[in-house]
């Protein structure tokens, strides 16, 4: 009488788990990956996209072995209901030196694969939107890149562009297929710059100049929110950017240097840093509540009268 032929386990979990795993990175890249945020707008918003998709059909397998292994364990290896025999492994249950080396090969790769992945998605696109600092680390290969510095205050962002002017205002636009350096600060408290749908966040600190890089590759608007809790309005705290050809944008900055020539002179000249003394976040700096870089505007809260 011949012996009874071993159950092929590992191999049926193995073919298993390969086809669930081939059908479902494919369905995910094509189905859900283009439907990813922050979307494509940017180079740091496509890069960041393609990261996430990246680590989730890395991810994937790995969560479908723990899956298939419990599923196929419930359903082969389960004890039956009122039996006399409990389920047994088998002598090999004890450990499995093949299946042990394999598992930590297999992981030790995928975590050097994903470290080396990740530091060359952060310097190729020069720093993957986030700030690096006033000094950063990685930076744009194109020698033309176009400076707008954000300003963040309780509760808005304002925005200078030093090329034209120097000029300050609320709108934010910027040209399409070019790099833009945005230089972030803050004039009184932690705020921080989010423009969602380009990928770019930068924390705006005071007495600070972070910097993030991106280059806008759709035309369209973009949603700017602070995601630092910077305040009893920091809900509240959020605009709207566009990105424009490079033709209507020059046609913009040009007329807005033009029409803020008056208010741009009242301005302090420009600096990656400010003095925080708007709105009285001076704390008494300027005890006669006078700016000094204008004779016209005054700052904080006026002293008591007597």
């Amino acid at each position: 009488m011949s012996p009874r032929q071993e159950t092929p386990h590992f191999r049926r979990l193995i073919a298993i788990w390969a086809v669930l795993t081939v059908v479902l990175d494919v369905v995910f890249y094509f189905a859900v990956g283009p439907h990813v945020p922050p979307g494509a707008m940017s180079s740091s918003a496509s890069g960041q996209q393609t990261d996430f998709i990246v680590l989730f059909m890395i991810a994937l397998p790995v969560m479908l072995a723990v899956w298939v292994y419990m599923a196929y364990a419930l359903i082969v290896w389960r004890g039956s209901r009122g039996g006399d025999e409990e389920p047994e492994g088998g002598a090999k249950a004890r450990g499995h030196f093949g299946i042990q080396v394999g598992w930590i090969a297999t992981t030790t790769v995928i975590v050097l694969g994903v470290f080396v992945y990740g530091t060359v998605e952060l310097i190729v696109p020069a720093g993957a939107g986030g700030g690096e600092g006033p000094n950063p680390i990685w930076t744009p290969t194109s020698h033309d890149v176009l400076p707008i510095q954000v300003i963040g205050q309780q509760w808005e962002f304002t925005y200078r562009y030093p090329t034209f002017g120097g000029f300050e205002t609320r709108e934010l636009m910027i040209p399409v297929d070019t790099p833009i350096a945005f230089h972030v600060t803050s004039l009184d408290v932690i705020h921080s710059f989010w423009a969602y749908q380009l990928g770019v966040k930068a924390d705006a600190n005071p007495s600070s100049d972070n910097v993030a890089y991106t280059t806008a590759s759709q035309l369209g608007a973009f949603t700017v929110r602070c995601s630092e809790l910077c305040g009893l309005w920091h809900g509240a705290m959020y605009n709207f950017g566009r990105v424009v050809t490079k033709a209507q944008f020059l046609v913009w900055a040009q007329s807005t240097e033009r029409q803020n020539a008056a208010n741009t002179k009242l301005l302090p000249p420009f600096s990656y840093t400010y003095v925080p003394d708007a709105n009285g976040a001076d704390g008494g700096y300027y005890p006669d509540n006078v700016d000094p870089y204008s004779n016209v505007e005054q700052y904080g809260a006026t002293s008591p009268s007597k």
